[in-house]
């Protein structure tokens, strides 16, 4: 049987490297936006993602003012977080370091910083997403 992760396994799993899935309702009869997304987080703190300003997920983020995240590992044994949160702040433009940081916790230092050179001068949004409800499910004591 599945069980929930520990509040410190659930800080550990979501701090590690993952691509999250993140969702949010749309507002224009479509079905909620759902795409996979880089993300940065610290244990304890906030969830930060930053996007295009102008693209259709950012106007859907500001106008419903909370997502979902969706944080697995995809190998056995298959682990999940879910995050339910509230947007609480948008940062237009999002500050280079910030947007550095995070292309260099997926792509490595050199590649990171080489992203984020071909980034500037586009019109980006930093959000910094609270954590308001977790879901949690940890299969490695079914194999």
């Amino acid at each position: 049987m599945p069980k929930p992760f520990t509040e410190a396994e659930r800080q550990e799993f979501l701090a590690g490297k993952h691509i999250a899935v993140l969702s949010v309702a749309a507002t224009d009869g479509r079905p909620p936006a759902t795409v996979p997304i880089w993300y940065d987080y610290t244990p304890g703190g906030d969830i930060r993602i930053n996007t295009g300003a102008e693209r259709r997920k950012a106007r859907l983020i500001r106008e419903a003012g909370v997502v979902t995240l969706t944080v697995q590992r995809e190998e056995l044994p298959y682990q999940y977080v879910i995050v339910e949160g509230t947007v609480i702040e948008a940062t237009t433009p999002s500050p280079r370091e910030v947007r550095e940081a995070i292309a260099i916790r997926y792509l490595g230092l050199e590649d990171g910083r080489a992203f984020a050179d071909r980034m500037d001068g586009t019109k980006s949004v930093l959000f910094t997403i609270r954590p308001d409800r977790w879901i949690t499910q940890d299969y490695s004591g079914d194999l």
